[in-house]
Order: C-alpha cells, then structure tokens, then sequence
C-alpha cells in the first residue's frame, strides 16, 4: 500500500481528540487556546467575491469554531455567521448559523436523542419556525454553503480517523477514499461525501511555490481539491471556477 509521510504537529494532535469544540464562552475565560485563526479569500473567475473570517479554539473539553462571511464591495450584499461546537468524542453539539443580511434568517441544528433536527426562524414568508427532523447521528459532519472552514475541520477528523503516527510522523494512504455523512445547514439537506488523501505537491500561492498536501473531496458529482500544509492548516480549495485562498 502506497503511503506518504507528512510531519506531525499540534493540528494533527487536535485532530487524534476528533477536533472537539466546547461550550460558549470567551477563550480567557474558559481556558480554551487558539489553535487556528485567520481569513480565507474567496473567488470566482479570478475575482474576490467574499471573505472569511474564522477561529478555532479548544480546551480540556473539546473546541469551538467561528466564522463570518461577507461580500465584497460591489458584490451582492451577503453577511452570514456560524458557531459550530463538537464533543470531545468529536460529536455534534450544536450548530448555529444566521444570515444577517440581505435576509434574517436563523438555524440551529440540535441533536435530538441519536438523531438531528435543524430549526429555522425568519425565512422569507413564515412567521412560524420550521423544524426540520434528519435520520442522521450526531457524528455527522456539518458542512455549510459559506463556510470554508468547514473543510479544514473535516480534513482534521479525516487525519484523525484514517491516518496514523508513527515516529512522529503521520502516514496516510494514497487515494483510498473514506465516506462521510455531512448535514448542509444552508440548504437543509444531508449528503454522502469522501474524502482522501492524493499526493504532497509544489503549489503556487500568490507567486510563491509552496509543498503543499494535496486532497480530493468528492459529494454529489462534485470533487473539491484541498491544500493542506504541514502544519495541517487549510492552504487553498479549487472547484471549476471558484477558488478559496488563505490570506
């Protein structure tokens, strides 16, 4: 069996925990430590259409991730939030996303004994809110429409689960897809995905060549290509036209 060597760092160590998350709280007051945080630019057709800003942090009992997305000037006016917290099992606990502008809109996926169910306030035309039940543990993973981050967190749980240490050093192997479950919050949907390991490979990153970890995450169709550095921070995701950059 084909393996590549990549080195081990903090990440992978967060990763071998399931990439926990905790409760709400301020990371001084809960003890919770940084271990990721920056923005990702986001393009289409070689112009920034959005940002996101993200962080990830955890403690003693798991980790929480944070993200915002907003349109460029010029760009339709987007701005949407999300909190995603995990066990330290790397279970769901809850996620919250809200779309702040051009509409109001609120969900919060909860789970509900072994399974889960999103309910959404504010859509356009209902003055109830919608409770939506999914046939789906809560080991599945969240991944939503605007949140790039998302896939850095599934990366992690992939190198968690699929890869091993060995002498300090992680191996994982060569282009043996793993299934996931995920739960689109956005479109309130649910999908099968997988992701794998492909080859390290020199990639250009604003005229700068880098080494990079390559990744191929596939669901419905679509195959999305992740850079990953050594560090095991997301680098880069390309998809036909669309392409997230770290800034």
């Amino acid at each position: 069996m084909g393996r590549t060597i990549m080195t081990c760092s903090l990440l992978v160590l967060l990763a071998a925990s399931a990439v926990a998350s905790a409760k709400n709280g301020d990371s001084k007051d809960s003890g919770r430590r940084t271990v990721d945080a920056g923005t990702f630019g986001i393009f289409v057709n070689s112009q920034r259409v959005a940002t996101e800003t993200f962080s990830v942090q955890q403690d003693a009992t798991g980790s929480v991730i944070h993200s915002e997305f907003k349109s460029s000037p010029g760009v339709d006016e987007a701005s949407q939030t999300s909190e995603l917290q995990m066990a330290s099992n790397g279970n769901l606990i809850k996620y919250e996303w809200k779309e702040l502008s051009p509409d109001k809109v609120e969900a919060v996926v909860t789970p509900d004994g072994n399974f889960l169910t999103e309910r959404i306030t504010g859509l356009p035309g209902q003055k109830k809110p919608e409770e939506h039940p999914f046939l789906l543990p809560p080991s599945t993973v969240i991944l939503d429409d605007y949140f790039f981050v998302d896939r850095e967190i599934l990366a992690w749980k992939y190198l968690a689960t699929v890869c091993r240490r060995d002498k300090g050093q992680l191996q994982c192997p060569v282009n043996q897809p793993t299934q996931f479950g995920a739960l689109n919050a956005h479109s309130r949907s649910s999908m099968m995905l997988s992701l794998e390991f492909v080859k390290r490979e020199p990639v250009s990153i604003r005229g700068t060549e880098r080494e990079l970890n390559r990744f191929a995450l596939k669901n419905e169709g679509d195959e999305w290509s992740l850079w990953l550095d050594d560090q095991f921070k997301l680098i880069r995701i390309e998809a036909g036209n669309t392409e997230v950059v770290r800034d």
